[in-house]
């Protein structure tokens, strides 16, 4: 039987012994994908029961099975996770479309234009499977056996894979699994993308294989048969077969060591699986009591095993007749973790109903964080590997920016992704606000350490936390170093803003209620009242009176307004023509038709030539000049007709002063935000003379005093500001 045959004839079965919910996570994706081609060139639903079969094999749950299926249907629904929560359970639709959001990545890394970028995109992708692994680890999984279908796909249709597509399989997925313990796979994935990057090559080293198969096989038949005598004398009870040597492996060798292909010696492997450790050693004594060992070529991986949980002893030696073989000793567990992977047996009941979200079992703990650091392992690898001496700056730039990530571990082997040098605190406010509030202290790798300490990749991270209370005023001082990340140094800073427009607000709160006394108003709604002078919530009214902004003088004409016969209801108000005397006295502004008056400029609007202008006739100060759309202007003007004139600006007072306007910024608050848009200010050769800032929530609320001769300097201003980054809106007030 072919391979293609065998292949397809085990996915049939597999489909007849379908458990119940991959049955039906298939057939609620048959609607969706029955007729739909990937991007390969594979049908979709046959990629799926590859995928599906590929994860059988290395004894993936059922779920993740039954993801196989439903993270094609994911771009067929509009409402992907709550329609496949509604069927399948939140733990199931979270993989589905995490598992798909990496395929998008994965796409997107492919677009490479060159070398250096295409090797950045890899890190990229290696950071997203990162976090998706702290989701779920089964979608890691998923990813390999779909990377690995879609290369069977392309060598059984014998079409031409994309050079991207085969490089990001080298370079991401194979490592990915050899990280993981999965070998089987990690072997089919590099055997299947080197053929189809080196098919010349490839059937060169396959043909000369097959010219000297009978030998070897006599050969590996006579060790075989040796082994087994001299193990049973030795009352050893043990499996002996012949392991196949991956044509991938001996390219490597002959391009490592400059070898043709008849100078490799050990293309001969045995492996010996026995019932335990003990019997491990036992039949290596064996082994070099019968052939002659080569001690260079000798590993115990059992006493010292490798990063990723591998154990095994390797032994090279040399027959009677001069062949050469690679020996593998192991018991059946070890041969179990070789093959899968504890990826691969992962238990997923211990979440209960609750479906998996991170949580594990003691026993399973260790081996978990294990994974993860293989992982991080794995992206600090590409990280440091060398650019092509043609890369340009910007290429340099960008590798330096993945280079400047760390992530660490939770207890819970959550990993979390943090900028380098990165402190506990940086730590705890990456989890939440509240526990970075909270933070007293931490534990790293188990041992107490202090907040300032800068953490480093793999390591595992735990926070002492306070019940209560909240940061401290040193976290916010550079040269102490609790923080190096520019979101937990906002919220700390937001964190005492608050506290301080909180005293802002009571202080303003408290001149407002003794002013309402003094009035005899005291049944007055403060929210009516800060609606009548123009403000949304009473809070903004009282804000700005505890910052002396808004005087309780304009209040108490509110008030006194208030008391006075109704006035004819005017929604706006019409000034007469603008034909203005000739200039009196050097003023900038001149009352239509009555000659030189005291005028001021209202600070609530601060108005600037040109904006249309109103007057309004003072008790003490002359004329009050406002814009005319100044809400508090037209307050007045409703309750006061009588004292509203017209006022225009006088001839040349565009540039014999400057006028003092006021910029409203709202932006996500960032490092460098400030000084980003003082840089707009300073090249449109705006002067800035006063500047408030306050940032709540992760928001900052900015306030630029300017002095301009011309307000119509602001909207080219105003639209450059706009263009900063983090900058959601700016207006003058």
């Amino acid at each position: 039987m072919t391979p293609a045959r065998f292949e397809s004839a085990h996915t049939a079965r597999l489909q007849d012994s379908q458990p119940e919910r991959v049955a039906q996570a298939r057939a609620y994706a048959l609607a969706l994908i029955d007729t739909v081609v990937l991007e390969t060139g594979e049908p979709a639903l046959e990629h799926a029961d590859g995928v599906r079969a590929i994860l059988a094999d290395i004894g993936a749950d059922d779920d993740a099975q039954a993801a196989a299926y439903l993270n094609l249907a994911v771009p067929h629904l509009a409402h992907p996770h709550d329609q496949l929560r509604k069927h399948f359970g939140e733990p199931l639709a979270a993989l589905a479309v995490q598992t798909r959001k990496l395929v998008e990545v994965s796409r997107m890394a492919r677009g490479g234009p060159d070398e250096a970028e295409l090797r950045r995109r890899h890190i990229e992708l290696v950071r997203r499977l990162l976090l998706g692994f702290s989701r779920d680890l089964r979608v890691a999984l998923l990813r390999l056996a779909s990377r690995l279908q879609s290369l069977r796909f392309f060598t059984r249709s014998k079409s031409d894979a994309p050079a991207a597509f085969l490089a990001e399989s080298m370079e991401v997925y194979a490592p990915l699994a050899n990280r993981l313990g999965i070998w089987q796979i990690k072997w089919e994935l590099e055997d299947l993308a080197f053929r189809l990057m080196q098919p010349a090559v490839y059937k060169d080293i396959a043909r000369q294989l097959d010219e000297r198969r009978v030998e070897r096989e006599q050969g590996i038949q006579a060790a075989i048969a040796q082994l087994h005598d001299a193990l049973r004398q030795q009352h050893i009870a043990a499996q002996v077969v012949g392991r196949p040597k991956h044509i991938y492996s001996i390219w490597r060798k002959m391009q490592g060591k400059q070898l043709r292909f008849d100078q490799v010696m050990d293309l001969r492997a045995l492996r010996i699986i026995v019932a335990d450790v003990n019997a491990c050693y036992a039949a290596l004594s064996v082994v070099h009591s019968m052939w002659t060992a080569l001690p260079e070529e000798f590993d115990d991986y059992i006493a010292r095993p490798k990063p990723n949980g591998y154990q095994s002893l390797h032994t090279v030696v040399r027959t009677g007749s001069g062949q050469i073989f690679e020996i593998q000793i192991r018991t059946e567990a070890m041969h179990a973790y070789a093959e899968h992977g504890s990826a691969a047996h992962w238990a997923y009941k211990e979440a209960g109903v609750k479906g998996y979200q991170g949580q594990v079992q003691a026993d399973d703990y260790q081996t978990r964080i294990a994974l993860a650091r293989q992982l991080l392992a794995l992206q600090q690898e590409l990280a440091r590997g060398p650019l092509p001496a043609s890369s340009s700056g910007a290429d340099a730039a960008a590798e330096a920016d993945v280079e400047d990530r760390i992530f660490v571990l939770t207890p819970q082997a959550r990993i979390v992704e943090l900028v380098k040098g990165a402190t506990p605190v940086d730590f705890a406010y990456a989890l939440h606000t509240d526990l970075g509030h909270r933070c007293r202290g931490a534990r790293v790798d188990g041992a107490l350490v202090p907040l300032t300490t800068p953490l480093r990749s793999g390591q595992t991270v735990e926070i002492v936390a306070a019940k209560e209370g909240g940061p401290s005023r040193d976290w916010l001082n550079p040269e102490l170093g609790y923080l190096r990340s520019p979101r937990a140094r906002a919220k700390v800073r937001a964190w005492f803003n608050q506290i301080v427009q909180q005293d802002t607000i009571a202080k303003g709160r408290a001149q407002v209620e003794r002013l309402l006394q003094r009035e005899g108003k005291t049944s007055v709604n403060l929210q009516t009242l800060a609606e009548g002078l123009g403000f949304g919530t009473a809070d903004e009214l009282f804000e700005r009176v505890g910052k002396e902004e808004f005087s309780l003088r304009q209040i108490e004409t509110f008030l006194r307004a208030q008391t006075s016969p109704p006035a004819a209801q005017e929604e706006t108000v019409t000034l007469p023509g603008n034909a203005a005397p000739p200039k009196a006295g050097g003023q900038q502004v001149l009352v239509v038709g009555v000659g030189s008056l005291l005028t001021q400029l209202a600070s609530c609007c601060k108005p600037a030539p040109p904006d249309v202008i109103g007057g309004f006739v003072t008790r003490e100060k002359g004329v009050s000049v406002h814009r005319i759309n100044c809400p508090n202007f037209r307050n007045i003007a409703r309750q006061h007709p009588e004292r509203v004139i017209a006022v225009t600006w006088s001839q040349g007072s565009e540039g014999e002063a400057l006028y003092p306007v006021d910029i409203e910024v709202s932006a996500s608050d960032r490092q460098g935000l400030l000084r980003d848009i003082s840089e707009v200010l300073t090249k449109e050769r705006i002067n800035v003379i006063a500047v408030n800032t306050r940032s709540i929530a992760d928001r900052a609320q900015m306030r630029f005093t300017v002095q301009l001769s011309h307000s119509g300097k602001l909207r080219r201003a105003l639209g450059l500001i706009a263009e900063v980054p983090g900058v959601m809106k700016a207006w003058r007030r």
